[in-house]
């Protein structure tokens, strides 16, 4: 949706700038108030004409259960009072951007068919970051349907090595 990606963008670079002392910490808070405002039913919560900006603000604190710093509060204070809430998961997707582009990292996804333990993640991060060509920011998610094997989902690019994705491939080949 380019519309939200377009709300979204003054705000990330507002936050980006009023933050730079402190990245890693705006971050942190901010992908909290992202998951948070990313509930249909807390959007919903915030659009009744009979709810204040104050009492939206406290179930949002409330929920996301993070100490906001005093820039932070008036960071979402603002965004609720301009009613561009359902913006924040953007808002967030987007600072997270300038905040990698200007460490030179990315973030990465590593999907696995099975629980990927400290030593080994570690080892896999070495790889990857030789592959991409860059430092990565891995997350992991359990993915049964994998069967085995990884995938590596870096921005737009993809790395799948999962023997779903070579089955798929030999069912390609046999029925051609």
């Amino acid at each position: 949706m380019a519309e939200l990606a377009t709300i979204a963008r003054p705000y990330a670079e507002a936050l980006f700038k009023a933050s730079a002392n402190d990245l890693a910490g705006a971050a942190g808070w901010l992908d909290a108030l992202a998951a948070v405002a990313g509930n249909a039913q807390l959007l919903q919560f915030a659009d009744s004409p009979k709810v204040s900006v104050d009492q939206v603000f406290g179930l949002i604190t409330d929920v996301a259960r993070v100490q906001l710093p005093e820039a932070g509060k008036n960071f979402l204070r603002m965004v609720i009072e301009n009613g561009r809430l359902s913006a924040l998961p953007e808002i967030a997707q987007q600072f997270r951007a300038m905040k990698n582009a200007q460490g030179g990292t990315s973030d990465a996804v590593v999907q696995s068919a099975f629980p990927i333990d400290a030593s080994a993640l570690a080892e896999l991060a070495k790889v990857l970051e030789k592959r991409f060509g860059r430092k990565l920011n891995l997350t992991v998610q359990e993915e049964p349907s994998l069967i085995g094997g990884i995938r590596v989902v870096v921005g737009d690019e993809v790395l799948d090595t999962s023997v779903k994705a070579r089955l798929d491939q030999m069912k390609v080949a046999l029925t051609a």
